[in-house]
């Protein structure tokens, strides 16, 4: 990770997220509030890339789920949630170096089910689409 990249997240006012188990090893995470609402960078780094040089799928995927899952959480306001369903559209190349970030949506929210959509993008362009069902769950 660079100094100047991640000087620049700190200075458009992300912090780091606290993370642990595998999205420790696929982090750091960011996240700022936007409008009443969280949204979340990363900062691609060569231990994100496929074959080909480029951000590897798997990476996009879990960057989507876990930023719609603590969104549905925080609007919530349950701590406990589960993935029931993430659907991802892969429709550009994200390149090693690049800033994603995800801004989730809430599409609808039930007693038991939240309903959740996210583009990542860099800057202007859409990498990947996603969206995802989320089950609430009891309080063990």
């Amino acid at each position: 990770m660079t100094n100047k990249a991640t000087d620049k997240l700190k200075s458009d006012g992300w912090k780091i997220v606290e993370t642990t188990g595998f999205m420790h090893l696929i982090g750091p995470l960011w996240e700022r509030m936007a409008d009443g609402l969280p949204e979340f960078a990363l900062l691609t780094e060569d231990k994100h890339h496929n074959r080909r040089g480029l951000v590897q799928g798997g990476v996009l995927m879990t960057f989507a789920d876990r930023t719609c899952g603590i969104t549905a959480r925080f609007v919530s306001g349950r701590p406990t949630l589960a993935t029931v369903q993430l659907d991802t559209h892969f429709v550009e190349a994200g390149k090693i170096g690049e800033v994603l970030v995800s801004r989730p949506h809430v599409v609808r929210s039930t007693r038991s089910l939240i309903f959740i959509t996210t583009e990542v993008t860099v800057d202007r362009r859409c990498i990947a689409m996603a969206s995802g069902v989320f089950k609430i769950l009891k309080n063990e």
